[in-house]
């Protein structure tokens, strides 16, 4: 019996209705994506995800690695713990983009309406993340865009690491009137909504404060936690940082004096009222 064209025509459409319906349940489901960007964390891995779980027990979340072509252990441990948390999701590069891309990589990906982001390297607590979260609601009102970002306590860093991050933060108020006071701090929540407005460009990351407010948006510090590394070393060096940051810094000055002004967009609508005039007008006619 010959297959009939337009029949598989409605079929497809129906099938993608269907998907498309599926698609919005799960990313309705999910309140909070988690995104971490991991490269060669081997050792460090399983331990930060039970941490992650448990400070969203009871929620719905997901947790999203981003593995930047690992060439250690960790594509193994990450394949491990897909097996045992069923929140966790695996991303991996092919080959090395760096930590900015990573994470971006994982955004396309999030479901959930607000994102959550730490490093990989432990150093993070996600303990913290309730506060943050708790930040972030309490000041989006009336449709205000707001980024809650972590200031690091006491830093478990080298001294030469401190003193770096002195010279970086200074070099930030300085050019670009940067008034965080952790910049680099890796965790941090925000909406999905303004983290895809956000331009993106290599080591991104550690100019967000500065892209958010360039959006209209309100930067709030909250105090966090830093710990030392548990496994792994630190994949930046002091020198390599400091010569790329200037041509960052540059690059994001460019961009600060480019900035949008349209603030907030809303969408009109018509009043009840308004409407039900207007359709019993156009029965009577």
């Amino acid at each position: 019996m010959a297959s009939n064209p337009a029949s598989k025509t409605t079929k497809s459409k129906a099938a993608k209705k269907v998907v498309s319906k599926s698609v919005r349940a799960n990313r309705n489901a999910v309140e909070i994506s988690i995104l971490v960007p991991v490269m060669n964390e081997a050792g460090n891995i399983r331990p930060l995800i039970d941490e992650i779980c448990t400070a969203f027990a009871g929620r719905h979340f997901e947790i999203i690695y981003i593995d930047d072509a690992s060439n250690d252990a960790t594509a193994d441990e990450l394949t491990e713990a897909l097996d045992a948390i069923p929140q966790l999701r695996v991303l991996r590069h092919t080959q090395r983009a760096g930590q900015s891309a990573a994470i971006r990589s994982g955004l396309l990906q999030a479901n959930g309406d607000l994102i959550g982001v730490l490093d990989g390297d432990g150093q993070n607590v996600p303990a913290d993340f309730p506060a943050l979260e708790s930040s972030v609601i309490a000041a989006s009102k009336d449709g205000q865009m707001v980024m809650a970002a972590g200031i690091r306590q006491r830093r478990d860093d080298s001294a030469m690491r401190l003193l770096a991050s002195r010279g970086a933060k200074w070099v930030r108020a300085s050019l670009l009137a940067d008034t965080h006071p952790d910049s680099g701090c890796g965790i941090k929540i925000l909406p999905r909504a303004l983290f895809l407005q956000l331009p993106f460009f290599n080591h991104m990351h550690r100019f967000m404060p500065s892209l958010v407010r360039r959006h209209g948006g309100v930067v709030l510090g909250v105090p966090v936690a830093h710990r030392p590394r548990i496994a792994g070393t630190s994949k930046y060096r002091i020198l390599d940082r400091l010569l790329v940051g200037i041509s960052d810094v540059l690059g994001v000055i460019w961009l600060l004096r480019r900035a949008p002004t349209q603030g907030a967009v809303h969408e009109v609508t018509a009043t009840p009222s308004r409407r039900k005039k207007t359709k019993t007008k156009d029965a009577a006619q």
